[in-house]
């Protein structure tokens, strides 16, 4: 009798993770789905790829304002419901991004979508942690970093597909039909949760106190802007300045996706023997990544090899960077995660608003040598960081 107890929960517990990983993977999908559409939307208003990137900046930076204010207004509900309502705003959002008839309201409809994913990117790595087996914790956050890189493998470039042969709103229509079955299945699969180790606002103190976070904080708003200065406008780059056709563009999209899935597994196999190395490496491989985007442009084989360094890189980085923040925090996990995330969205959005600059200022071949100095300084000030006394001084628990 133990024994059939136990294979449906554990059972029931990897189901849970799985969906986790697949609203991951919805929610990761309709941020960086623009990137891959700004052209075809830009065509629909009269407007430049540059001019929509703006829609980018705005839905990071709603994140980043309202990702730690959500999640304290939040705190005391119980997760399941909490998952289920900010999925029911997230699909109507998507509703009035597909009936969008001015760029006005299709931004106000991203804004809708960056209200659910400040929630949700708040609450979800804890989660996963939560319903995962025990000791299989490293493993769920393995998972959910899938659902990350599946959308860089699968979600953007099929959306870029669906976009150029239906229409970029059926790409958010068909992520709007998807959403509703992974809601729908986290409903009835998910067990109650009460909020636990949220933390409150006097957590903010405590966190404060951490050196090793506030760099891990610094260190995300650094690179993150490096990463995106140049990823913002890879598509205008690849059509305009690498002369790729729109294939082969859609081509690079899925290298770069598929590398992903090679940075999640040397991530969970690497980071728990070497956890001083991950985030220096990581680092390292967006600085030399951006820093060769322009003189590989003419080459299709040298820039599809150097695709699967960057793809490689930035999820290794952000897995990296999250289970660190998880680790220095495991007392106040919403808290610092929804802080993360916040930063995190910084960064998007700020490094959207320089590679727009750059590329209206100097062109898009500025993009990648911008993005590498920044990531330089990143690189620097991740090399302070792993050699800190307090670095390795907590266990995710």
């Amino acid at each position: 009798m133990p024994q059939s107890n136990t294979k449906p929960n554990t059972t029931r517990q990897w189901i849970c993770v799985i969906a986790l990983a697949c609203a991951a993977f919805i929610f990761n999908t309709t941020e960086f789905i623009p990137v891959a559409l700004l052209s075809d939307i830009g065509r629909s208003f009269t407007m430049s790829p540059t001019q929509v990137g703006l829609m980018l900046t705005i839905y990071a930076w709603v994140v980043a304002l309202l990702s730690l204010p959500m999640m304290l207004l939040t705190k005391n509900i119980e997760r399941r419901f909490l998952l289920t309502v900010l999925f029911g705003v997230f699909i109507v959002s998507h509703v009035l991004s597909y009936f969008a008839w001015s760029f006005s309201v299709l931004v106000v409809s991203r804004i809708g979508i960056a209200i659910a994913h400040a929630l949700f990117w708040s609450i979800t790595a804890s989660l996963a942690i939560r319903v995962a087996p025990k000791g299989k914790e490293f493993q769920a956050l393995g998972l959910l970093s899938t659902g990350t890189a599946m959308a860089m493998v699968l979600g953007i470039p099929f959306g870029r597909m669906i976009g150029e042969a239906y229409g970029w709103r059926n790409s958010f229509a068909l992520i709007a039909v998807v959403a509703t079955v992974v809601c729908l299945i986290l409903a009835k699969t998910l067990p109650l949760l009460p909020s636990v180790n949220s933390g409150s606002i006097s957590s903010l103190k405590s966190l404060i106190k951490r050196p090793s976070l506030m760099l891990i904080f610094a260190l995300t708003v650094i690179v993150i802007s490096a990463q995106f200065t140049a990823y913002s406008y890879i598509e205008p780059f690849t059509l305009t300045v690498a002369e790729f056709s729109s294939s082969q563009t859609t081509t690079l999209l899925l290298i770069y996706g598929g590398a992903g899935f090679i940075g999640s597994y040397l991530f969970g196999k690497f980071a728990p023997q070497f956890p001083r190395l991950t985030i220096p490496l990581f680092t390292c491989g967006l600085a030399i990544s951006m820093a060769l985007l322009l003189p590989l442009s003419h080459h299709v084989l040298g820039l599809n090899g150097l695709s699967i360094l960057w793809g490689v890189s930035i999820i290794g980085f952000s897995l990296a960077l999250q289970a660190k923040c998880l680790n220095l925090a495991a007392d106040a996990t919403d808290v610092a995660m929804a802080i993360f995330s916040g930063l995190y969205n910084v960064g998007i959005g700020g490094g959207a608003l320089l590679g727009g600059v750059v590329a209206a200022n100097i062109g898009l071949n500025g993009i990648g040598w911008v993005g590498a100095s920044i990531a330089c300084v990143g690189f620097i000030l991740t090399l302070y960081l792993v050699n800190r006394h307090d670095f390795l001084s907590q266990a995710i628990r």
